[in-house]
């Protein structure tokens, strides 16, 4: 048995990138559909933004986008119902994927994902015998295929690529969509299945 990724809910990997800031403002996010087991990069979004604070130094410098760079883009209040309407009522799919959820949630008050799984907490459960679980390690574990990846490593639209790869590499690994979310989701985050109660007696 094999999975069936034609029984798939509407699935979303998703990736952020912010300012440096605590919190984070958003300066990049992308959302990649997963369709039938295949990354729908024709109806994928990103979008670039201006923060309302600065990007810091050490932030510009792993993803690249600069004050500079982002100083003609709109701010997030402007693409943000477009955002909410994608990604509402679906799945998302991150890499550490607490981060992802708490810097979207912040950024759509009224947004509620049906569920979040975490490529991060799904990598431990499959390969327990790696030594790392960063996405670079797992790039270079799994070596998906990243030859059509837009942009470059820490740039959302890369990342979200890279990680959707990894998630269909794991999935393989899975028979049900069930087993799959039983381990992949994290604990107090949406999606969690509810613990099998015992019978009893009373």
């Amino acid at each position: 048995m094999s999975m069936n990724f034609t029984l798939w809910p509407p699935l979303f990997v998703v990736d952020v990138e912010g300012n440096g800031g605590t919190p984070p403002d958003l300066v990049e996010a992308a959302a990649l559909p997963i369709r039938d087991g295949l990354l729908d990069t024709t109806t994928a979004k990103a979008w670039t933004v201006r923060p309302p604070h600065p990007v810091k130094p050490f932030a510009a410098r792993i993803h690249g986008l600069t004050n500079d760079a982002l100083a003609n883009c709109p701010p997030w209040e402007h693409v943000a119902d477009q955002a909410h309407t994608l990604l509402n009522g679906a799945w998302i799919c991150a890499h550490n994927a607490h981060v992802d959820y708490r810097v979207l949630t912040a950024h759509l008050p009224h947004w509620q994902p049906a569920g979040v799984l975490d490529t991060l907490r799904l990598a431990k459960s499959t390969y327990p015998e790696l030594h790392g679980y960063s996405l670079d390690a797992l790039i270079e574990s799994i070596q998906p295929d990243l030859t059509h990846a837009p942009a470059g490593r820490h740039r959302a639209t890369f990342d979200a690529y890279a990680t959707a790869q990894i998630l269909l590499a794991m999935a393989d690994h899975y028979d049900t969509w069930e087993q799959l979310t039983a381990v992949a989701v994290p604990p107090g985050l949406p999606g969690r299945p509810e613990p099998k109660k015992e019978d009893t007696l009373w």
